[in-house]
């Protein structure tokens, strides 16, 4: 079966609940999504920039401490942080940038959270040379003051939202009120699987290579697929792009790994797979957060990157086929598995990711028999320094 069907659905969820003023760039944007999909030049320059200015492939690591530390499994990562950038986000920004230009776009919106996103946007801008806006959280603005200050070093206006809580759903807002007033001019590059129909296609396919690629190194360093493939699930890009190559290995078992925030049971969370509903947002089919008269609800975690009240529509589909499995971690045990890839691997993860690695913890405690772990580590730590320090107790100035 083909996924979507041609109105963008995957079963029930996804779709283009949008006001009329972008129905039709949407069904613009679509048209030229699907002709670069068969452009063979489109492609070749693509994997090309990929290679040569990304630097993929990106490593596959078998990390033997952690995985000792951790149980009865071998752990492997998938080496995003290893990107230019530093996270998994530049293959998507890239793919949009290109497909902006052969539209003929030439300016260049984006909202982002953790700020992986609008870095990896303003990188690309920078690269073809065309002016950039990035919308960010002023909640977000101040956890990621790092990323925020290479995104102008990088030439974009990074414009903060006060709005709502000041965090990601609040961003994506504003960049689509931007893109609804400069639908002729401006290109809006969405940074997961979320938002209206053709966007969770085209993201997912765009980091699709990051499965393609991880698929391939497990069969070449263990000589077989894994048993489990895991992966943080914010809006849900980097786990769409590594489930996507083992969506049809039934032996392979999919897991993605939601922010429990300070526990599922005291609402401060941004896990609604977990524990949310089916409803409507930014566009899409979807489960979300909401309230009991349907107004959303927002999300909380310790993680920028995270702190999203919907998660893409694809994911909503894999988990009510029973697919993939969805599960939660809070906040401590997600800092305490940064901790422990960094001093047992010298690799400091994003906090996004450790929730991931959170995860494998528990689940590697309970195996009786062995087990490969694929998890995708999405993205590099060092953009998540002063909240871990923070978190810590630990005033950075002075240490």
């Amino acid at each position: 079966m083909q996924l979507p069907n041609e109105q963008g659905y995957f079963g029930e969820f996804g779709g283009r609940y949008v006001a009329e003023t972008l129905v039709a760039p949407l069904l613009e944007l679509e048209q030229a999504f699907k002709k670069i999909q068969k452009d063979p030049a489109f492609n070749e320059q693509l994997k090309k920039l990929l290679h040569d200015y990304v630097g993929r492939p990106s490593a596959l690591y078998f990390a033997q401490r952690i995985s000792s530390a951790y149980g009865n499994a071998k752990i492997y990562l998938k080496r995003e942080d290893l990107n230019h950038t530093g996270a998994h986000k530049i293959n998507n920004a890239l793919a949009q940038v290109l497909l902006a230009k052969s539209m003929g776009k030439q300016r260049i919106i984006a909202e982002t959270g953790a700020g992986q996103h609008g870095v990896a946007t303003a990188t690309v801008c920078a690269r073809f040379g065309l002016p950039c806006v990035v919308y960010m959280g002023a909640e977000d603005i101040k956890r990621q003051a790092i990323n925020v200050y290479r995104m102008r070093l990088l030439g974009a206006e990074v414009k903060p939202v006060t709005s709502g809580a000041g965090t990601l759903k609040d961003a994506v807002n504003e960049a689509l009120r931007d893109w609804v007033a400069h639908v002729d001019d401006t290109f809006y590059i969405v940074g997961s699987v979320v938002g209206p129909h053709p966007y969770p296609t085209m993201v997912r396919d765009f980091h699709a290579v990051i499965g393609e690629e991880a698929k391939q190194q497990m069969l070449a360093q263990t000589g077989q697929l894994p048993d489990v493939v895991m992966a943080c699930v914010g809006g849900g890009s980097n786990a769409m792009g590594i489930f996507h190559a083992f969506r049809d290995d039934e032996t392979v078992t999919l897991i993605g790994v939601e922010a429990a925030g300070r526990g599922l049971a005291t609402g401060k969370h941004a896990a609604p797979l977990c524990d949310g509903k089916q409803g409507v947002l930014h566009g899409s089919r979807t489960y979300i957060m909401t309230d009991a008269a349907g107004q959303i609800i927002e999300p909380y975690s310790i993680s920028a990157g995270l702190d999203y009240p919907g998660k893409g529509p694809e994911h909503a589909y894999l988990k009510t086929l029973g697919r993939a499995q969805y599960v939660a971690v809070t906040d401590d045990e997600a800092v305490a598995a940064f901790h422990d890839l960094t001093q047992l691997e010298g690799i400091l993860p994003a906090l996004e990711t450790s929730h991931a690695l959170a995860y494998a913890k528990k689940y590697a405690a309970k195996l009786k028999t062995p087990e490969n772990i694929l998890i995708n580590l999405s993205g590099r730590g060092d953009k998540d320094i002063y909240t871990i320090a923070k978190y810590d107790g630990i005033n950075v100035e002075t240490t």
